[in-house]
């Protein structure tokens, strides 16, 4: 869906507990220096426009995130940066007013909500927490209203702390900030699953206390659950990477840029390490497989949001095999029977109990068989076009 420019790579001034660069970090796979020209260069053989990434990438020099951004706002007329809000400094707002810099913060919540993301001590962590929350008010308060990726964990989202943590996102809507991703928690490995990841059930109860609260505050955008309402209506059009058949090698939906200007892959795939280089062409045999591989041994076959879900990211498959399906199945399988109930009662029909679901679902294997990825919008109005086709209405290519 973009371009990820990480001029250092997965250099981070904190240790998240929980993240899911750490493996590339453990390999040492950290470049020690970047070209501004390369990147620049590299960006536009991807296409543009970019987002600045890590890591963190505001350890990067005031001087060359200015270069970066004077040129990124020259060349798509914007920018974008993804950080942990730890490290933004009065300079940094001024760039951010300057070069239309469009900012996204990774926070998990107020206080000891946030302690997961690390700081070497618990004093620091909550320094850093408190100086995160300090950039979000300020941000609103000139007018930059970020947005946020919230991941769920035990630390933020259990039955007894979830009330604390849509308080905080209800206080941070009266500040302006309306947009919120919700993520579950990629474990890259059993300790990191032991002692953080919520249970089926919790994770469950985490996720419908949020759509209950976007029903509260309509005009808060929770893009998860926008996706999931599309997708079960057909439409598919600009939705989250992770519904999207994703090639692990190839990673369409991100086009990673380095700070040699070398391309990468979504870190969220990589469990070892290694940047392998990105691969020419996308290929889709996970969703083949997935398509005929029963539940019971890590597929999806016979599942009914199949089409919506395709196995979600292959960064969350069961034991980090990227050929399984994601290990938090349960859940979203939970998500969309809700959802799903909750179309029904508004008289729409849920393409999950669709009649013409089975037949896009060949042929959207069909097309991956052939090395293309069809929309399921497009499969289902050339579905339509054939059926109006058929009885002797004007057929519409």
């Amino acid at each position: 869906m973009g371009v990820e420019v990480r001029p250092l790579n997965v250099l981070c001034n904190i240790q998240c507990l929980y993240c899911y660069q750490h493996p590339q970090r453990d390999a040492a796979n950290i470049a020690p220096s970047y070209d501004l020209n390369k990147i620049k260069d590299a960006v536009v053989a991807e296409g543009g426009p970019f987002t600045l990434f890590g890591g963190e990438p505001l350890l990067m020099p005031i001087k060359d995130l200015e270069e970066l951004w004077a040129w990124g706002y020259e060349q798509y007329s914007g920018n974008s940066v993804q950080t942990n809000g730890t490290l933004i400094s009065d300079a940094h707002i001024v760039l951010f007013h300057k070069y239309a810099v469009r900012i996204g913060i990774s926070l998990d919540g107020p206080g000891e909500l946030n302690d997961v993301r690390w700081h070497g001590t618990l004093a620091k962590t909550r320094e850093s927490t408190a100086k995160a929350e300090a950039a979000i008010e300020r941000l609103c308060g000139e007018g930059l209203h970020p947005s946020l990726i919230i991941t769920l964990h035990r630390g933020n989202a259990t039955e007894g702390k979830i009330p604390a943590l849509l308080e905080w996102v209800r206080r941070l809507c009266g500040l302006g900030v309306n947009n919120f991703r919700i993520h579950l928690l990629e474990s890259e490995n059993p300790l990191i699953r032991t002692r953080f990841a919520l249970s089926v059930a919790e994770n469950v109860h985490a996720l419908l206390a949020f759509w209950n609260l976007g029903r509260e505050l309509p005009d808060v955008r929770l893009d998860i659950f926008k996706d999931m309402n599309k997708l079960l209506l057909g439409d598919d059009r600009r939705v989250g990477c992770v519904w999207g058949a994703c090639d692990p090698y190839t990673t369409g939906a991100v086009r990673g840029v380095e700070g040699q200007g070398q391309r990468s892959n979504c870190g969220r795939t990589n469990k070892d390490g290694i940047d392998f280089v990105k691969a020419d062409a996308p290929s889709f045999e996970r969703y083949i497989a997935l398509y005929h591989t029963p539940q019971s041994v890590g597929g999806c076959k016979d599942c009914r949001f199949f089409l919506m879900c395709k196995g979600q990211c292959p960064g969350t498959a069961i034991d980090g095999d990227w050929r399984n399906r994601t290990e938090h199945c349960e859940i979203w399988k939970a998500i969309f029977e809700v959802l799903e109930g909750q179309m029904k009662s508004e008289g729409k029909e849920p393409l999950s109990l669709s009649p013409r679901r089975l037949e896009i679902e060949r042929r959207a294997v069909e097309s991956w068989s052939r090395g293309e990825k069809e929309s399921i919008l497009h499969l289902l109005e050339t579905r339509a076009s054939a059926e109006q086709f058929g009885k002797g209405g004007q057929h519409v290519s």
